[in-house]
């Protein structure tokens, strides 16, 4: 009885049937899978933003372009036709939204055909050019997410948040990048990137209507039914495949990454020579570290114990190599103060802790030196002046409390004096702790009698 109680409150908290418009959804997708007036300079207008936002590195420009972008309407669009089978209205979600994405590639490659800002390090657009395995999980629980939204009574802020997720526009930017500047493999990257968002949403937003009991237009063919679901499962497939060696490269290239850094940061010298710079290379397929060196040539030997230390790090021989060239003696076109300059940058950091390291004992053994005092001579002059004075241990400590804010952190001394039975009178006392003030050189001494 209690399972069953439990079970229904948890079918309770997790069910989402009950708050379903679905009049308000059909109306909704179908009124924004339609490509035309207002949409088409919204989209292009949002192109030439995220182009911007690319071309300058900058994410929040991006983002902003994501936001007023029209491009996901006909890819849910797409969803909703295949669940309630209507092959009228997938032809007409599909047909806009490849007229949408050919503006929105035109529009990008119209932008970077003219734009005067060159792209040196073009990060923002590199990202969209190698997806992975990890994109098709974003695309899809997108895709459920915002079919989720489009369905309930209230909206909220899914969608907006999905369009930002699954990025759809930064890879059209790509592409139109691809073009203008003649490269192949970003524009093909990106145009599979684009796909893999696009089919994934359209398929969770299948799977979730379907899920939601949508009303199918006609009774379909078992054929026809049959022919469709092995489409879509080849399509999927056909996406899935790519997407999975991608992010197996893209995690053996990272782990290749750290790696590499941690050898060189390791392992800077090479007999007498030292790295002043290197480089991780995979773009021919096989990850390898190259280093330039800066000093005399390193001898067959000195190499030899140098790459043994590779298998320590799970880099291979083959995937390190030596730029020769580079030395000092092997290349005259070389600034030699220019790598002398690098060889004191790679160091800094290393001089600049060893410096604080010093500093830092130097000022621990200035105070320890400042703590101590020939205890035992004080105590026999002392005693010559108060016979009654037994011992004398001399000793200093930190404040810390509440109370005194200020005092947090100071070094306080203290005597304590002890006493053949006799207690020593407070005229005693104040006269001993005067006298140790002086004695010891102290601003203030704290005097306790045992």
């Amino acid at each position: 009885m209690g399972s069953e109680s439990t079970r229904e409150r948890l079918k309770h908290f997790i069910n989402f049937s009950d708050n379903i418009d679905m009049e308000s959804a059909r109306n909704n997708i179908l009124g924004n899978i339609e490509f035309r007036g207002s949409n088409v300079w919204i989209l292009i207008f949002a192109m030439i933003i995220a182009s911007v936002g690319l071309n300058v590195n900058s994410i929040p420009v991006v983002i902003g372009a994501m936001l007023i972008s029209p491009l996901m309407g006909p890819i849910i669009g797409v969803g909703f036709a295949l669940a309630i089978n209507d092959t009228g209205l997938l032809r007409r979600s599909s047909r806009h939204l490849g007229i949408m994405a050919l503006l929105s590639i035109l529009s990008s490659t119209f932008y970077f055909l003219l734009t005067p800002l060159s792209l040196n390090t073009p990060t923002e657009l590199l990202a969209r050019t190698n997806p992975t395995f990890y994109d098709v999980f974003i695309a899809f629980f997108g895709g459920l997410a915002v079919s989720i939204e489009i369905c309930k009574k209230d909206k909220c802020t899914v969608i907006a948040g999905v369009a930002i997720a699954t990025a759809l526009m930064p890879p059209l930017c790509t592409a139109g990048f691809g073009l203008a500047c003649g490269n192949m493999r970003y524009f093909i990257g990106a145009i599979y990137l684009f796909f893999i968002n696009s089919v994934f949403i359209a398929l969770a937003s299948f799977l979730m209507l379907r899920y939601l009991k949508f009303p199918i237009v006609s009774i379909a063919d078992p054929v026809k039914k049959k022919r469709t679901t092995r489409i879509i499962a080849f399509a999927v497939l056909l996406l899935i495949v790519p997407s999975i060696y991608s992010a197996i490269s893209v995690i053996q290239q990272n782990k290749f990454n750290k790696n590499a850094t941690k050898f060189i940061n390791e392992n800077k010298t090479v007999g007498n020579a030292y790295i002043f710079d290197y480089d991780i290379d995979h773009s021919s397929g096989r990850s390898k570290l190259i280093i330039s060196l800066a000093g005399q040539t390193p001898s067959e030997k000195e190499l030899a114990i140098y790459t043994d230390r590779l298998a320590n790090y799970d880099i291979k021989n083959e995937q390190f190599e030596i730029n020769s060239s580079s030395t000092v003696e092997n290349n005259r076109g070389i600034d030699q103060q220019q790598l002398v300059n690098s060889i004191y940058s790679q160091n800094e950091n290393e001089i600049r802790k060893r410096e604080t390291t010093i500093a830092e004992m130097e000022r621990q053994l200035a105070m320890y030196k400042k703590r101590e005092y020939p205890t035992e001579r004080i105590f026999k002059e002392l005693k010559i002046n108060h016979p009654d004075v037994s011992s004398l241990t001399i000793c200093s400590g930190e404040t810390a409390g509440e109370d005194n804010a200020r005092e947090q952190g100071k070094i306080h001394f203290f005597a304590i004096i002890g006493n053949n039975g006799k207690a020593l009178t407070a005229d005693e006392l104040e006269h001993i702790k005067i006298w140790l003030e002086i004695r010891m050189s102290l601003d203030e001494i704290n005097v306790i009698q045992k």
